[in-house]
Formats: structure tokens, sequence, C-alpha cells
């Protein structure tokens, strides 16, 4: 490495929060983020949290994981690892042991954690990005438009510097559906729509999907809507974009470059093409 290459990269790895002379990371698991003491809440309400050592001011990534609102479990994603992120993987309760409403709450508690406790693990507050993939990127959407849920818990939704949902739903999620007696194509928006709660106040907004045509029931087409209905609202910092080629579950590894990119530019920092 020469030394003009040298000072570009020591440079950059400071943009990254990240001191040159320790790039060592941690992961921290289970940590329980409720203050819910039933049996379920206890065994299931926990987080990891991912950070690089010995570094602060480092942007947070909340990371919520997908399978339907029944099923999944947290993960700090392989994309995200090495970046100069705080990462944390979320836990929640699941369908149909709880309602929809416990989940959406349990994930404020979550996100609320996160505002009171990351800078122990060198996480800035003011860079907290709320995400997730299909279920978790429903959640995050919820989370974001309906600020009910996070206010329950003393956070304006508006606080976080921005929400980028991997092909969630925006119409009510097809699980929340199925048990109110609503079989999966047959599409309805209530108050458990990310659609039904459009506005034009809140950070920014960017909706990933796959094709169109490889999507799950019509998962672009429904983001498409909403970043339509965001704009009329005068939200103009809601971006959408479609991956070609790739379905629901291909789409996740690319829509990281895009999670990365939007990060970056808010804060600034060289971002890749």
């Amino acid at each position: 490495m020469n030394g003009i290459t040298r000072i570009i990269v020591l440079a950059f790895l400071a943009l990254l929060c990240i001191p040159v002379n320790a790039q060592e990371y941690k992961q921290v698991n289970d940590i329980s983020y409720t203050l819910k003491t039933d049996a379920y809440s206890q065994q299931r309400l926990k987080l990891d949290v991912y950070h690089p050592e010995g570094a602060t001011g480092c942007p947070v990534v909340v990371w919520f994981h997908g399978g339907g609102l029944e099923g999944g479990n947290k993960e700090i994603p392989a994309p995200l690892r090495e970046k100069g992120l705080v990462v944390v993987g979320v836990n929640y309760r699941l369908l149909p042991q709880v309602t929809v409403n416990a989940i959406l709450d349990d994930a404020s508690e979550a996100v609320a954690w996160v505002f009171r406790h990351i800078t122990e693990y060198g996480g800035d507050t003011r860079k907290i990005v709320v995400t997730g993939h299909s279920a978790g990127g429903y959640i995050s959407m919820m989370l974001c438009l309906d600020k009910k849920w996070l206010a329950a818990y003393g956070i304006d939704a508006d606080d976080v510097m921005m929400y980028a949902p991997f092909s969630g739903q925006a119409i009510t999620h097809y699980n929340v559906r199925k048990m109110q007696g609503i079989p999966p194509l047959q599409p309805t928006i209530d108050e458990y729509a990310p659609l039904y709660w459009v506005r034009g106040d809140c950070p920014p907004l960017v909706l990933i999907c796959g094709d169109r045509e490889l999507e799950l029931y019509g998962r672009y087409d429904e983001n498409q809507y909403l970043a339509r209905m965001m704009k009329l609202a005068g939200h103009q910092q809601t971006y959408l974009y479609e991956l070609d080629g790739h379905g629901h579950g291909g789409m996740v590894a690319p829509g990281f470059h895009i999670l990365e990119t939007h990060l970056r530019q808010m804060l600034g920092q060289p971002v890749d093409p």
C-alpha cells in the first residue's frame, strides 16, 4: 500500500467512526429489552448488539427479522458487519400467540431501548435507522407512520434518522388479515396498514422491493402506491426501489447496498457507485 492509498484508507475509516488502530468488533447476545414479566415475553423479547469496540458516535441499524409475523428469529445480517455500524437484531413475540398490537408494542419497546442504551455500545442516537425484511419491513413502516407506537415509550418516531423497509407490506399484513378471517389475496387497508397512516412530515423513507413480477403477493405494487401517496401528502424524501430479477427473498442481499448508500449520503460520507 503506497502512502497516498494509506491516507485515503485511514480517512475513510475515520468517517466510519472506527478508531484506526482498533477495528475489532464484539457481539453481545440475548439482552432483555422489556419490562413485561410474563414467561413468553421474558423468553422472546431479547436483542443482540454488534458493535465496533472502542468507537463512539457510530450510526445504528435496528434490524427486525422477517417470517410473516409468525416465525423467524433475530439476526445480525452479514452485509452489515464490519461497516463501522452498531447493528441491533431484535426478537419480538409472534402470531398467533399474541396480537399484532403486542408485536408492534414489542418493536416499539426495543427501539426505545436502543435510544436509551445504544451509546453504551458506541452508537449515536441521532443516527438511528429502523429497518427489516418482510414482516420486519412492515413493522418498521408501522413505527414510522403511526406515531402512537413509539410515543407509548416516550420516543418521537421522527427522531429516527431514517426508515428503510425491505419488502414490507404496505396494506394490512396478510397474517393479520388471516386472523380476521380474510384470505391473503383479498386486500384491506385498516389501522394495521402503513398506507392508512400516510403523512408528509416523517423522516426519510426508503422502500426497497424485489421485481414486481417475482415479489410476494404484489408487494412492490403496494409499496409503489405507498410511495405515490406519501409524495402526494407532501413527503419528498420517499424513495422507491425495484430490484429487477430478484424475488422476495433474493432482494435482501442487494437491498443492503441501497440501505448503506442512503445512510452514507445522509451522513455526508463517501458512497460507492
